[in-house]
């Protein structure tokens, strides 16, 4: 039985046409969006940021290759952690094939996270990934674009997310949330040492030796990196997300 709406050709296009013009207003508005970001002031990073990469220890400067821009994806997965987030990696499935291009079009490419180089490597290898991987393990640089936070941010209730104060701890007085446990079980981790990390992009560009910070996005801002939800949104049912955790590593899906 179908429980939606039917019509002839005609009807079709006309609503179709109705929509295109509103598709096109969002795309003007998300090139004057990108247009703004490009704007937006640059910071000088006087920090001595240390990473660890295949190619041995960097700066990051060094991070950008001869290229005069960089981009990193502050991927979740902490010291602690057992395997890589889902979601990051669901992201990581998308932007793989891109760093080519990127790389190619004078933007350095990296994704950065807090567990040591090893972990990164063998979840990398399992993934079939080849974008570039840092370790910032024993860095600030996580912490200081609001992508990790200490144990005492954690307890005090106000982590620095996404331009705002929050408060991710589990609900007080009662048992752990089914769902928060199920995500936090799948990097092998208990929720505060999962949620201690948290997801963003970030932007930089190196003109005359000097690093500046010129973009960093966090939460839904995330949502156009997200591959498989462009598609989706697209589909008959859109996202259809019935539970909030759906989807699964790629090799973990039934006949993979």
């Amino acid at each position: 039985m179908i429980d939606h709406k039917t019509g002839t050709r005609e009807e079709w296009l006309a609503a179709r046409l109705e929509l295109l013009e509103e598709e096109k207003a969002l795309t003007r508005q998300s090139d004057e969006l990108a247009r703004r970001r490009q704007e937006l002031p640059w910071v000088r990073i006087d920090k001595d940021y240390r990473f660890e990469t295949d190619d041995g220890p960097a700066s990051l400067a060094e991070l950008f290759a001869g290229r005069s821009q960089l981009l990193v994806y502050h991927f979740m997965f902490g010291p602690d952690y057992q395997a890589g987030c889902p979601s990051c990696s669901a992201i990581a499935d998308g932007f793989d094939g891109s760093v080519a291009h990127l790389t190619n079009h004078d933007v350095a490419f990296y994704a950065v996270s807090r567990a040591p180089l090893e972990k990164l490597t063998t979840y990398k290898q399992r993934m079939g990934w080849s974008f570039p991987w840092a370790s910032s393990f024993g860095s600030d640089f996580n912490y200081d674009f609001h992508t990790a936070h200490t144990q005492e941010e954690w307890e005090s209730g106000s982590i620095d997310y996404n331009y705002r104060s929050m408060d991710v701890r589990p609900p007080a007085g009662g048992q752990e949330l089914p769902v928060l446990t199920e995500i936090a079980s799948r990097t092998g981790t208990d929720w505060p040492t999962y949620r201690r990390e948290g997801p963003g992009v970030s932007a930089f560009v190196l003109e005359d030796g000097v690093v500046y910070h010129t973009y960093s996005a966090y939460g839904r801002g995330l949502d156009g990196l997200w591959g498989m939800y462009q598609w989706l949104d697209r589909a008959p049912l859109g996202r259809n997300e019935t539970t909030p955790i759906w989807f699964r590593r790629h090799d973990e899906y039934a006949g993979q």
